[in-house]
């Protein structure tokens, strides 16, 4: 259980850390709105958010 919590925390920093480097502000922006979306248990923000997150990395 605790590998699992140690994977997940390094992956959302290693994207994280990704996102700011090749978007900016915008894909710091859209991992949280993910996040939130995920959270709150609202499918379309969070598939809208990853579509977009998702198109932008394949254009940066």
């Amino acid at each position: 259980m605790l590998l699992l919590q140690v994977t997940r925390g390094l992956l959302e920093l290693v994207l994280g850390i990704q996102a700011q480097t090749k978007l900016g502000v915008v894909g710091v922006l859209l991992l949280l709105a993910m996040g939130v979306g995920m959270r709150a248990r609202r499918a379309g923000l969070a598939v809208g958010a990853a579509v977009l997150f998702a198109w932008l990395m394949i254009q940066a």
